[in-house]
C-alpha cells in the first residue's frame, strides 16, 4: 500500500509500505478520508517532539473496518468508522476525574501510532478501550466524518468557554477551526456571531459559506468590535489563531464578565503576551484555555454533523489523492482552502 510518512522536517515521503496487520485488541481500516490541518503544516516544517520517524502521519481519520483483532468484539468488515486523535490513558488521576483533554499521558494517532495518511491503518487497543471508536451515522459521508475530530476540539473550546444562550461571539481566525466555531456557536443559541481576519481575501472565502453577522478585518478590530456592540464589547472571544496579538485584543474587546477562549496555541518560542491585569480584575473577566477533545467530545461531534446542526460539507474545498500530500499542507501553509481532504 501507499503512505506518507514524515522523515524529517521538510522531509515528507509518499512511499510503499505492508499492508498492517492488526494485533489482538486492534482494528484495522481502510482509510477513505483523513483531513489535514495546521498541526500537520507544522510537523511538515519543525517535526514533533513526540514524533519518532518515519511516521506516517494525519489524525483526521474516517474509513470502514477491513479486520478485527481475536480479541475484539462489536466491530465487524464493513463497518464505518471515525477515529480519535489523541487518546487519553483512561487510568490516570485527571481522566479519573473526568478531565480526559488533558491527560498527562496522552497519546495521538499520526504522533506515536501511524496515521490515515495511507490507504490502510491500525487503529490501536487502546483507542477501543476509551471508546474512541466511533460509528459513522448513516447519512454522513467519509470526508464530513472526518471533519469531526476538529469539531470535537471546537465542541471542548466553546464549553470551556460557556458559549450559550443570547450571546455576542467574535472568533478571531478564519480558518477551518474558526468556521466550525461560527457554525458551532450558532447552533448554542448564540445571537451575534462575528468573524476576524487580517487576511482579507481567508476571511471573505470563510465568510461566503458560514455567513457571519459581520466580517472584519484589519488593525482596529477592537474598534470594530466595539462599535458592532454598541461599546459593550463581546460576551465571548474566541482566539482561533496562533497570534499573541489576537489574544491581547481579546481581553480589550470582551464585555464585561466576557469570557475568552485561548483556543489556538502560540509559537513555543514566543509564548508570552501583555496581560492587562485589571481589564480581567474590573470587568471579571474569565480567560480559558482549550486543549483538543476527548473521545466523548468526538461522539457528540458526529451526532451535530449528522442532525445538521452543525454542517461540514460544504467546508471541504479541496479533495487530494495520497499522491498530493505535500499539496494538500501547502494549500493549508497558504491559507488557500478552507479544508483540505485526503482520499487514499
Amino acid at each position: 500500500m501507499k503512505v506518507a510518512r514524515f522523515h524529517a522536517p521538510g522531509d515528507i515521503r509518499v512511499e510503499d509500505a505492508a499492508e498492517p496487520v492488526p494485533g489482538p485488541g486492534d482494528v484495522a481500516i481502510r482509510v477513505r478520508n483523513c483531513s489535514t490541518c495546521g498541526t500537520d503544516v507544522k510537523i511538515s516544517k519543525f517535526g514533533h517532539h513526540h514524533i519518532r520517524p518515519p511516521r506516517v502521519m494525519g489524525h483526521e481519520i474516517a474509513g470502514e473496518v477491513v479486520a478485527t483483532g481475536a480479541d475484539v468484539t462489536g466491530w465487524a468488515p464493513g463497518d464505518r468508522v471515525q477515529v480519535i486523535a489523541a487518546i487519553p490513558c483512561g487510568r490516570c488521576e485527571e481522566c479519573r476525574r473526568g478531565h480526559q483533554t488533558v491527560c498527562p499521558n496522552q497519546e495521538s494517532m499520526g504522533y506515536h501510532y501511524d496515521g490515515g495518511f495511507a490507504e490502510y491503518t491500525v487503529v490501536p487497543a487502546k483507542v477501543l478501550a476509551v471508546d474512541g471508536l466511533n460509528r459513522i451515522p448513516d447519512g454522513v459521508g467519509f470526508a464530513e466524518a472526518s471533519v469531526a475530530e476538529p469539531l470535537a476540539c471546537v465542541l471542548n473550546g466553546q464549553e470551556l468557554a460557556r458559549v450559550g444562550d443570547g450571546d455576542d461571539v467574535v472568533v478571531i481566525g478564519a480558518g477551518p477551526i474558526g468556521c466550525l466555531h461560527v457554525r458551532l456557536a450558532r447552533s448554542r443559541g448564540a445571537a451575534r456571531v462575528f468573524l476576524a481576519d487580517i487576511n482579507a481575501e481567508r476571511l471573505e472565502m470563510s465568510a461566503a459559506r458560514v455567513r457571519p453577522d459581520a466580517a472584519i478585518t484589519g488593525p482596529d478590530l477592537v474598534d470594530q468590535v466595539l462599535k458592532l456592540t454598541d461599546g459593550r464589547g463581546a460576551d465571548v472571544v474566541v482566539t482561533a489563531a496562533a497570534s499573541g496579538a489576537a489574544q491581547e485584543q481579546a481581553l480589550q474587546m470582551a464585555a464585561r464578565q466576557g469570557r475568552i477562549s485561548f483556543f489556538g496555541g502560540l509559537p513555543k518560542d514566543d509564548p508570552v503576551i501583555a496581560c492587562d491585569s485589571n481589564l480581567v480584575h474590573y470587568r471579571e473577566l474569565t480567560i480559558v484555555g482549550a486543549n483538543g477533545s476527548s473521545p466523548a467530545h468526538n461522539a457528540r461531534a458526529l451526532r451535530l454533523i449528522a442532525t445538521g446542526a452543525v454542517p461540514v460539507a460544504d467546508l471541504i474545498t479541496h479533495r487530494l489523492p495520497l499522491t498530493g500530500v505535500l499539496d494538500a499542507i501547502d494549500t493549508v501553509a497558504r491559507g488557500a482552502a478552507i479544508k483540505v481532504t485526503i482520499e487514499p
